[in-house]
């Protein structure tokens, strides 16, 4: 795990030594508590530690070792719900304002005249 990036409001407080025996220790854990979410309750405990850190932290691991981490907690679901949203909203502004544009031309009641043709 080394190159961890560091909080966003500051310094770790926990050494990449730590952060990498407390992922292993999850990791290693896992058939002996059932689950993942056991191991890291458990190991966050020993650490002292949140889970969702220590969950992170596992997840960042297996992302870095090149694995497909499938879980996307509720917040990324949400950044990549409202992403989508955000990507189809401004493809209906620019279909809008192309109408628009359209529209406006059509019904304008002075079309404008090109200034060769009034010369």
């Amino acid at each position: 795990m080394t190159g961890m990036p560091k909080s966003p409001r500051g310094a770790s407080k926990f050494s990449e030594a730590t952060r990498d025996r407390a992922v292993r220790l999850v990791l290693e854990s896992v058939e002996s508590f059932g689950s993942e979410a056991a191991a890291a309750r458990h190991v966050a405990a020993q650490v002292g530690v949140t889970v969702g850190t220590l969950r992170r932290w596992v997840r960042e691991a297996r992302a870095q070792a090149g694995e497909v981490v499938p879980y996307m907690d509720w917040k990324d679901r949400r950044i990549a719900q409202l992403e989508r949203e955000l990507a189809e909203s401004q493809q209906t502004v620019e279909i809008l304002k192309a109408a628009t544009t359209f529209f406006a031309r059509e019904c304008d009641p002075h079309p404008q005249q090109e200034s060769s043709a009034s010369s």
